[in-house]
């Protein structure tokens, strides 16, 4: 069935979130980033830049839950690929944190690979304070939309670099291991369930090779080599991240992220990547990293 693009200025109900230590010490332990900032306790320990996706995931189940009531079948709801993530970070999450987010679909458009919905999710604190503000984009491949292309606010551009990598040699690289349990781990730590990425049955009926690990897992796994590499582990001054997803990452394998740019623009210090899987193709393009001056 079509996505009808009626829905476009829907939003969800708010989803509170209590958040404790466990949850963000967990989300980082299964990336494998043990830094001090996320797991010392005897300290102020902070979660992840990418943490607030395991919150975001079920508001997003509820938006597909609106799908389905406009028609989508479960099989059409399964083919959902994340396509894009911006992430503004407004603050880090911190144990102790009551959350609250709600999502809203801003855009949704026929594209040749299928339906393109993008979806803004605001996450605020218990003074309503903002938090985070993600666009996110999915696929829904051989899905058409039905009523034409709409858009109630349109997503804000990613930032890019005068001039990524320019054709040379990227500025540094670094090798991740993918072991063959991290879909498993992240789905659990995170809180992030998709069968696609943990039931080999399911993956191959949607046409996958083998189970896949998750986008947000990825993109979670640059950001901590990224975060390394321009502020010492510290997170403190991230301040927007993303990129576009073009490729699987299968379990167990070995990821490169390549550092392309590192620059100081307008709004801030922004280094630009992207991830190649194992067989030296793109699983991330674009993706930026944008820190506090």
């Amino acid at each position: 069935m079509p996505i009808d693009s009626a829905l476009v200025g829907a939003s969800t109900s708010v989803h509170r979130h209590d958040v404790d230590a466990r949850w963000t010490m967990a989300y980082s332990a299964a990336l494998g980033d043990t830094g001090p900032h996320y797991l010392d306790t005897t300290g102020e320990v902070v979660a992840h830049p990418l943490f607030t996706i395991a919150p975001e995931w079920a508001v997003h189940l509820e938006g597909r839950d609106q799908l389905a009531e406009n028609g989508l079948t479960p099989d059409e709801r399964l083919r959902s690929v994340h396509a894009t993530h911006d992430c503004h970070v407004h603050r880090l999450v911190r144990p102790g944190d009551r959350l609250d987010t709600r999502a809203t679909v801003v855009l949704a458009e026929a594209r040749r690979p299928g339906a393109y919905v993008v979806t803004r999710l605001d996450t605020t604190g218990a003074g309503g304070e903002p938090v985070c503000t993600t666009y996110q984009a999915s696929v829904y491949r051989g899905v058409a939309v039905e009523g034409g292309g709409r858009v109630h606010a349109e997503p804000p551009p990613a930032p890019a670099a005068a001039a990524p990598n320019g054709g040379s040699a990227p500025l540094a690289e670094v090798p991740v291991p993918v072991p063959a349990n991290l879909a498993h781990v992240y789905s659990e730590c995170a809180r992030i369930w998709n069968p696609i990425h943990t039931d080999v049955e399911v993956a191959r009926r949607m046409g996958l090779p083998n189970i896949i690990l998750h986008g947000s897992a990825t993109l979670a796994l640059a950001v901590s080599r990224i975060v390394d590499y321009a502020a010492g582990g510290d997170p403190s001054s991230v301040r927007r991240l993303g990129g576009m997803f073009r490729g699987m990452v299968l379990m167990p394998s070995e990821i490169r992220v390549r550092v392309l740019a590192d620059e100081v623009t307008g709004e801030g210090r922004l280094v630009a990547w992207d991830v190649l899987n194992a067989d030296g193709r793109p699983a991330i393009t674009n993706g930026f990293l944008v820190f506090e001056p």
